[in-house]
């Protein structure tokens, strides 16, 4: 049995799944059944769940072959569009299925109240579902705030111990609350990372600047994707020019220095449960 929630917790639902008897019984067929019950036509219980007629018929065929007694029995002529209704071992079924649901539907609500409860787990979950365009995303906490009149500065400490400055306007640090201590993610493209293996004979206006190690180049016929793993573990993928990597030299394992500037990285808390 793989499994399924369709719960009612008022919660975050990190555990989901289908419910599934003898690897055929699932909540389509289920479904189906429950839509002739109330119907009597399988026409109609077909456009109810979303089957053609062809497909609810090869479900229902497939359900009568594979249970020991006829679950749904058909008359020409019924005066429910072809007298079609589910026979008592079909009943049966449906109501055995619908009492595990419930059942099923109570144990996963268990299993994620008892993950709410885990501070630690709730971070990891929280950090797999975030979705975004941009190809970097890096965590971090709050360890700095620095506003004046119209921008704020926001430093975020990386695990590894390496800072990032996010330039955002004092709306953004109104509308987000952020604070200090407060769990954040940075999102930066992938474009708007600059590369350097010899930062100390240049000068750069850009304030961020991690250190790192190349550990893949990946080139078409005008970019090169450079893949940078950080000291804390991160990687930061970088897309530059294949002109820039040549004159770079990058390949796997050679030190390079990441750097963009402080209005790169879009700042986004993670909200408490």
């Amino acid at each position: 049995m793989s499994e399924t929630i369709n719960s009612n917790n008022t919660g975050p639902t990190w555990i989901k799944g289908e419910l599934r008897l003898a690897d055929m019984l699932d909540s389509r067929m289920i479904g189906l059944l429950r839509a002739i019950d109330q119907s009597g036509s399988i026409n109609q219980a077909a456009k109810q769940v979303g089957l053609s007629y062809k497909g609810a018929w090869q479900i229902i065929e497939r359900a009568n072959n594979g249970a020991p007694k006829t679950l749904v029995s058909t008359a020409t002529g019924g005066s429910k569009g072809g007298g079609t209704c589910l026979t008592e071992a079909g009943r049966s079924l449906l109501a055995l299925f619908t009492d595990l649901e419930q059942q099923h539907r109570q144990f996963l609500e268990q299993l994620n109240r008892s993950l709410a409860d885990d501070p630690e787990t709730v971070l990891l979950l929280q950090r797999l579902v975030v979705k975004t365009s941009a190809r970097n995303q890096i965590f971090g906490s709050i360890v700095a705030i620095q506003a004046d009149a119209v921008n704020a500065e926001v430093i975020v400490k990386l695990k590894g111990g390496e800072q990032i400055i996010a330039t955002i306007t004092q709306t953004s640090l109104s509308d987000l609350g952020l604070q200090v201590g407060a769990d954040a993610v940075l999102l930066i493209n992938s474009t708007d990372i600059m590369l350097t293996t010899d930062p100390g004979t240049n000068r750069f206006s850009a304030r961020n600047r991690l250190s790192g190690n190349v550990i893949r180049v990946q080139q078409d016929e005008v970019n090169a994707e450079v893949i940078i793993l950080l000291p804390c573990g991160e990687t930061l993928v970088a897309m530059i020019t294949q002109q820039s990597a040549k004159s770079l030299a990058l390949m796997p394992g050679i030190s390079v220095w990441v750097m963009f500037k402080t209005n790169v990285p879009v700042l986004g808390v993670m909200q408490p449960l």
